[in-house]
């Protein structure tokens, strides 16, 4: 008889979307899915990273460093105006365990060796977009400084791009798990789970797989609107489009365009 197979569910991006996030917890939870591994920027974005904050640390068994994470616990007086809402979101207690988060986390899974991060091999701030070149996708699996020294991974996943995918070439597997909280590709939050045998060394049976949840989207917009949080407008046609804000003014989106209640 085979083994059991373990699943380990991976997520990125919540940023502060707690409605989404604990939409996310109950599918996992519902699918008998006990480890959880978070890929950085668990706030910033949204209004609730205080409390995403400890939801992570009571949900997740390993949380990496992602670019929000970093950068919030950072002074104060450094940030964008704009930015200073989500650090005074948080306590001083959150930003000292975001900054101290570490930048990378290996796992063997049927003999295959997992390596994720928030954004690249690089550090938490490089960007690797969906659309690249052989040479980015061959980097993300390299050792570096910022990954250390050690065996190659044959599987990579990360966030940060919030916008899920796979890829497989010369027998390197690159996934991005999407954005819980965020997500740029359709308005439902996305996680991913790997299947296999957990800490297996033998080749085994492995499977990559993505899941995408609706959760209640006008439900968050009004939590960051009664918060008078920081660009709640363009938070929400992100939310409801699933379109970066840096394309808003181009396409011509405005929040009472894209509110389907006021129709």
């Amino acid at each position: 008889m085979s083994p059991q197979l373990d699943s380990v569910a991976v997520l990125s991006d919540v940023h502060g979307n707690l409605t989404a996030y604990r939409a996310v917890l109950e599918d996992i939870a519902r699918r008998g899915i006990s480890t959880v591994l978070n890929l950085g920027d668990v706030a910033g974005k949204g209004p609730r990273g205080s409390e995403a904050v400890a939801l992570t640390r009571q949900r997740c068994q390993v949380t990496v460093r992602g670019n929000w994470d970093a950068f919030l616990d950072g002074p104060r007086d450094q940030l964008p105006e704009d930015v200073r809402w989500w650090h005074d979101e948080l306590t001083a207690q959150d930003r000292a365990w975001l900054g101290a988060l570490p930048g990378h986390h290996d796992l063997l899974i049927s003999g295959r060796r997992v390596r994720l991060f928030h954004a690249s091999s690089t550090d938490e701030f490089t960007r690797v977009h969906y659309h690249h070149s052989p040479e980015q996708f061959r980097e993300m699996f390299r050792a570096t400084p910022f990954t250390g020294d050690g065996p190659v991974p044959s599987v990579v996943g990360y966030g940060d791009i919030h916008d899920t995918y796979v890829e497989v070439e010369d027998g390197l597997t690159l996934f991005n798990a999407g954005s819980v909280g965020n997500p740029l590709d359709e308005p439902t939050a996305a996680y991913a789970i790997l299947e296999g045998e957990l800490g297996g060394a033998d080749p085994a049976p492995f499977s990559l797989s993505f899941v995408r949840v609706p959760y209640d989207v006008e439900a968050e917009i009004a939590v960051a609107r009664e918060l008078g949080m920081a660009a709640a407008d363009a938070y929400a046609i992100e939310l409801r489009t699933a379109i970066y804000r840096g394309r808003h003014a181009e396409l011509g989106l405005s929040v009472e365009g894209t509110d389907a209640t006021a129709r």
